[in-house]
């Protein structure tokens, strides 16, 4: 199961990763005041992690922005932020993998440029694109520890940075106020610089396998802000004094933003390397280090963009936003293979073919800034139109006026992001034309898909579970509601018999019931701590039969209540209840009773041994 730890490094390996190439492209066009456009942009990603926190530990599904806007508005709006979210995706794969050739060219130097960064970037995305079609499974450990590796070697660039090459009067001598750059450009690099946050999207597509989304969530979201906010506060400084502005030909340039073989654009952490001041062997081995861990980096992000391109795809065929086939399954590898190929694999490769990653970082910037200004004015809405609803978790700051607590950092945020897009469109032309071409195309195609379904824009329907006539008997979704007691262990092993070993999924879920005096988001640490006791012993009773166990923590004031909507949420096939044999009452209690009245699926209740 996912926790906070694990989050934040499936999401800094996304966010982190972008340091490789953000660094370069923002400097070639904000010139010296990069990194005061960096510190604008953090403070704006601070304002959307707000949103896609409390967004997310309320509807903690695949989707996102895309789930917020189904919530708060309608469908159609929701289609827009999931396809907006879907460039977001492609685009990341695309970005993220035509900077790894350019890293590895410490060993070989025509990776660097056109055309074999395009060759072996097309490369590596197939490969991961056959890899995820086979089903290779991300390994938890492994980018933690990377991710601690990278802030680690990033930290220590900076603290090389301050003692060896820092200073303050290059940096003001490389601003030109309205010159280089002009404010035009200084506008556009804005929303260019926030590809430094690709990935913030990955939390809140992973939070269906969060723990305990009220804690972990929130903490790995905010780790990752302050994480990525402290590197790209400090790294400009030390680039821009290693590599300063100058006037070259009667323009200002920076070696930092300039395209090879002069600058560094491709490759702007290893230009830091080089103009660090060091010499002999010890830059080689630093050169070789820094390229290898950035090369892994930008590997194991272009990867999340493979899988969350696939994500993103299953929950919109699942509310019939896409064709139901992009949601199946093959048949023996259990993998959504037609989604891989064709927006991990088709999808990214017609963008590489451009070969220019300026044009990728400004397409990024199109589709994140319109996901999350939809966004911020979902979470806005929500608090809006549900004053009075009870929440797990509420971000902050916020104002109260006429009953209602209004987000200000959603408000903040949708103002940054909002003004942002519309200068991307604005400012330039390939982007706005292939952007609004893109936002177009998928307009279109889901009106006719629509109108084919016979089903109006704007309401919600989910699709059908996938199941063909030889899977009749095989449940792939399984819910089972744990209590202490002997009753949940047997439930457990049912579910995990009537589950298929490779397709199979077993959901074991602990309510906390939060009695009315209190808050739902009270500070419950002891019965947080008997529940992850109760979902360990759970796990350990599935373990032996091979399934897939997801583990659910979830606050409520009534627990039928919470069953039937994690079932309802989860597109569950089947709700496992445990229950002690004995009476009438013993058996069919108030929870049980509710969830047979009202869950959206079968439901069966698997009688334990009797108390002594």
């Amino acid at each position: 199961m996912l926790g906070a730890p694990a989050l934040f490094a499936t999401a800094y390996g996304n966010v982190g990763s972008s340091i490789y190439y953000a660094l370069g492209l923002t400097a070639g066009i904000a010139l010296g005041l990069t990194p005061i456009v960096f510190i604008i942009s953090g403070l704006i990603f601070a304002a959307t992690a707000a949103t896609y926190a409390e967004g997310t530990v309320r509807y903690p599904e695949a989707g996102g922005s895309a789930s917020f806007a189904r919530h708060a508005f309608n469908e159609l709006v929701s289609f827009g932020a999931a396809w907006a979210q879907m460039l977001n995706y492609v685009i990341t794969v695309a970005i993220s993998v035509i900077f790894v050739p350019h890293y590895l060219s410490i060993f070989w130097e025509p990776l660097r440029t056109n055309p074999w960064d395009i060759v072996v970037g097309i490369a590596f995305t197939w490969l991961l694109v056959g890899l995820n079609v086979v089903g290779i499974q991300e390994a938890a450990r492994l980018n933690i520890a990377l991710a601690v590796i990278d802030f680690a070697t990033q930290l220590v660039l900076v603290a090389l940075g301050f003692f060896l090459i820092f200073h303050p009067h290059v940096l003001w001598s490389n601003v030109h106020w309205g010159v280089a750059p002009t404010w035009s450009a200084f506008l556009l690099a804005i929303p260019v610089a926030m590809i430094a946050y690709t990935g913030i999207e990955t939390v809140s597509n992973l939070a269906e396998e969060a723990r305990d989304p009220v804690r972990s969530i929130p903490r790995a979201i905010s780790w990752v802000a302050i994480a990525v906010f402290a590197i790209y506060f400090t790294l400009p400084w030390i680039a821009l004094s290693a590599m300063p502005v100058l006037r070259e030909s009667g323009q200002y340039v920076t070696r930092l933003g300039q395209d090879p073989p002069l600058g560094f654009k491709n490759d702007p952490v290893l230009g830091l390397v080089e103009n660090l001041g060091l010499h002999g062997a010890t830059l080689s081995v630093a050169k070789i280090y820094v390229g290898v861990l950035a090369a892994t980096i930008l590997f194991i992000a272009t990867n999340a963009g493979v899988i969350g391109a696939s994500r993103i795809t299953y929950s919109m065929a699942s509310y019939r936003q896409l064709p139901a086939v992009f949601r199946r399954l093959h048949p023996k590898l259990k993998t959504p293979w037609l989604a891989l190929v064709v927006f991990a694999g088709i999808g990214p490769t017609m963008f590489l073919l451009s070969g220019q990653v300026d044009f990728l970082g400004r397409m990024y910037a199109f589709g994140a800034m319109l996901s999350f200004t939809i966004a911020h004015l979902a979470v806005t809405a929500l608090r809006v139109r549900r004053p009075g609803e009870e929440l797990e978790w509420r971000a902050r700051p916020n104002v109260t006026i006429r009953g209602i607590s209004w987000p200000l950092f959603a408000i903040v945020g949708a103002i940054g992001t909002g003004i942002a897009w519309i200068v991307v469109v604005l400012k330039d032309a390939p982007t706005r034309y292939a952007g609004l071409g893109w936002l177009a195309a998928g307009l279109v195609f889901y009106v006719l898909y629509r109108r084919r379904l016979g089903l109006p824009l704007q309401s919600t329907t989910r699709a059908p579970v996938p199941l063909g006539p030889a899977l009749a008997l095989e449940y792939r979704s399984i819910l089972v509601p744990i209590v202490a007691g002997e009753e949940s262990r047997e439930a457990v092993e049912v579910a995990a018999r009537l589950a298929t070993e490779r397709a199979g999924r077993i959901v074991l879920l602990r309510v906390i019931v939060v009695p009315l005096e209190l808050p739902l988001d009270a500070d419950l640490t002891e019965q947080v701590d008997d529940a992850y006791d109760l979902l360990d012993i759970a796990q350990a009773v599935a373990e032996p039969y091979g399934v897939r166990v997801v583990e659910r923590i979830v606050r409520a004031r009534h627990a039928g209540h919470a069953i039937v909507d994690e079932a309802d949420r989860r597109g569950t096939e089947i709700v496992v209840l445990g229950a002690r044999r004995g009476n009438y009452k013993a058996i069919f209690g108030s929870t049980v009773e509710y969830v047979l009245k009202h869950a959206p699926c079968r439901v069966m209740v698997a009688a334990g041994r009797k108390a002594a």
